[in-house]
């Protein structure tokens, strides 16, 4: 593809607030239908517009910088020859260089200049202003050159929080922030409220984002404060702070939260708000006392992450169009089932944002709600003053709803409503903690539920669990381990022929070969048959082997496509799931060359894939 030459976007204070698409459109750089095609691509991969413009040859870096600093009126300009004073390079540690994509280039007075890869960072600059106590001037340069220049003057950055930690293990900090007593809370807020540490939480939370964590963990040991990322749902340890930082970084979080700091006995729940990059996280803040001080554990909700389309989430095609025509049914119930975090409330939102239309009306019960949903009713439960998941599905049956969205079914209450509801004509959404399909069935019968109730009314229900996917960047070939082969219940003939892959591990994955996830699952969808075995109130895994007669696949199954697929590891698959009495799927990859003699039969190749 011939290179482009980037032309100038004139000057107009009219540009400025306008979305970079339309000034890029309205000055010809870009046509209509080519943004059309880049804002398509970014609902998938929820990239920069101006990073997917430049990948697609559409415009050049020089004009989305032209753009963007005529957007938010600040100046472009070029490191490549710019001369930084490196008496100024003190005004911002390293870590906050490397973590924002910010570079100082000029002082005059108690006014900085810094160079941005990134003008919506209003958090970076916020955070600036703080540290250096004086006025912040931004100005637009190319990540690429802000980065280059970050390595000269500051060296390479990989342990941004370490980096912070390390330089606060001593000096004026470790003298100020000694342990307070439990009764001075006016000496805590300071401590709380002092620059180093609000930097500090800043950094920890920043960073967690930064490496998609889902989960952050402050946890206190006797000698240590333990710092730990969920990322693609496995914890990862970072440096621990310094152990007599521990109170004031633990109050910060709750002033954050707007939370109790003088309370330490009792459990607290709290939410902090945050913009990055023009995104909105929420993070969810639980904090319980302990013997060594208070946990701190914080669900990331990214309200940007959670909007993704039911496509999306990595379904086979099976399931994924079976699932589409369950969730457009009159009435029913439809249940979610896996353990905690394995997707469920993302697979549920997805499907309501399928169905939300004019003509519905929607209503869900959560608790809590992590996000909103544009055009659903959402209600949080809120069982301290009596509003549990029973007493409030009553009283949304009286808002004349068509669907509805249980946030989970904990008791037989809330369970016999649900079916009450499925059969005057609601099409029910919710989630059981069980972890087959099948099990959620007996689950039900163990509550309390009459199996001729659950057969008028059960239509389908989903197990699903979320697997880390392979890196793209550092993805290879390899030969398992024959001991994890085994410890699945596969043979030397079970992969006789398939081609296996993992992540060697690079800076795009934080070396650990995964980046993302994808769900695997089985759906069980009702029929005459396991209709009949219910009202006999047959055992799991009896029901378990009359769906799979009808054509239920399994978690096992689902797993093994994505490994033929090169999309997840053997081992991944052998963290996730169970491979007892397992029958594998017949696919191969495509691209495999086998010998003649291990060519499928006419009568093979003509098999249905199960789903």
């Amino acid at each position: 593809m011939a290179e482009r030459r980037p032309r100038r976007i004139p000057p107009a204070p009219a540009f400025q607030q306008r979305p970079l698409g339309e000034i890029l459109k309205e000055v010809k750089v870009i046509t209509e239908e080519e943004l059309n095609r880049a804002l398509q691509e970014q609902k998938s991969t929820h990239e920069r517009l101006g990073k997917i413009l430049i990948k697609n040859n559409y415009a050049t870096e020089e004009e989305i910088l032209d753009a963007l600093g005529k957007q938010f009126g600040m100046e472009v300009i070029s490191l490549k020859d710019h001369k930084i004073d490196e008496s100024i390079l003190d005004n911002i540690s390293p870590p906050f260089a490397h973590l924002y994509k910010v570079m100082p280039i000029e002082r005059k007075g108690d006014v900085l200049t810094v160079a941005l890869a990134d003008p919506l960072n209003v958090h970076a600059l916020d955070d600036l202003r703080l540290i250096i106590d004086g006025q912040v001037k931004p100005v637009i340069a190319s990540e690429d050159e802000v980065m280059k220049a970050i390595e000269k003057y500051y060296g390479v950055g990989e342990e941004t929080v370490e980096q912070m930690i390390e330089s606060m293990s001593g000096g004026v900090v470790a003298e100020v922030m000694e342990e307070a007593p439990e009764e001075d809370i006016a000496d805590l807020k300071r401590m709380a409220s002092e620059a180093p540490i609000i930097k500090l939480v800043n950094l920890i939370l920043m960073q967690a984002i930064k490496d998609r964590a889902s989960d952050i963990h402050i946890e206190p040991f006797e000698d240590t404060l333990k710092v730990r990322y969920r990322v693609d749902g496995v914890l990862h340890e970072i440096a621990p702070p310094p152990k007599h930082l521990q109170a004031a970084i633990i109050s910060r979080f709750k002033i954050m939260a707007d939370l109790n700091i003088a309370e330490r006995r009792l459990p607290q729940d709290g939410r902090i708000r945050i913009v990055m990059g023009g995104r909105e996280i929420d993070l969810r803040v639980s904090c319980l006392p302990t013997i060594f001080g208070e946990s701190v554990v914080m669900r990331v909700l990214d309200k940007s992450a959670i909007m993704v389309e039911l496509e999306q989430l990595g379904f086979s095609k099976g399931i994924e169009e079976q699932l589409k025509e369950l969730i457009h049914r009159p009435n029913g119930i439809v249940l979610v089932t896996g353990p905690t975090g394995c997707g469920k409330t993302t697979t549920l939102y997805a499907s309501l944002a399928k169905i939300n239309r004019p003509d519905l009306k929607i209503i869900t019960l959560e608790d809590p709600v992590e996000y909103q949903l544009h055009g659903i009713i959402q209600e949080p439960i809120n069982p301290k003053i009596g509003l549990t998941f029973a007493r409030g599905l009553r009283h949304i049956l009286r808002q004349d709803p068509d669907v509805i969205l249980i946030g989970e079914i904990r008791d037989l209450e809330t369970a016999q409503l649900a079916v009450q509801a499925s059969l005057t004509g609601h099409l029910v959404f919710s989630t059981l903690h069980t972890n087959d399909a099948p099990g959620a069935i007996t689950r039900l019968i163990d509550m309390g539920i009459e199996p001729f109730l659950m057969t008028s009314t059960l239509e389908a229900i989903l197990a699903q669990r979320l697997v880390r996917t392979i890196c793209k960047k550092c993805k290879e070939s390899y030969t398992p381990d024959p001991r994890v082969v085994r410890d699945i219940g596969l043979t030397e003939e079970d992969i006789k022929g398939v081609k296996f892959y993992r992540g060697k591990g690079c800076p795009e994955c934080a070396h650990t070969g995964y980046h993302g996830r994808s769900a695997i699952a089985e759906l069980l969808i009702m029929n005459d048959p396991l209709r009949e075995l219910i009202l006999t109130r047959a055992s799991t895994s009896a029901i378990t082997a009359k769906a799979r007669e009808t054509g239920m696949g399994s978690l096992f199954e689902d797993g093994w496509r994505k490994i033929i697929a090169g999309e997840m590891t053997i081992e991944e698959l052998a963290r996730a799931t169970t491979a007892e009495e397992e029958t594998l799927p017949e696919e191969k990859p495509p691209e495999e060359e086998k010998p003649p003699e291990e060519e499928k039969s006419p009568e093979e190749e003509s098999k249905p894939e199960q789903s």
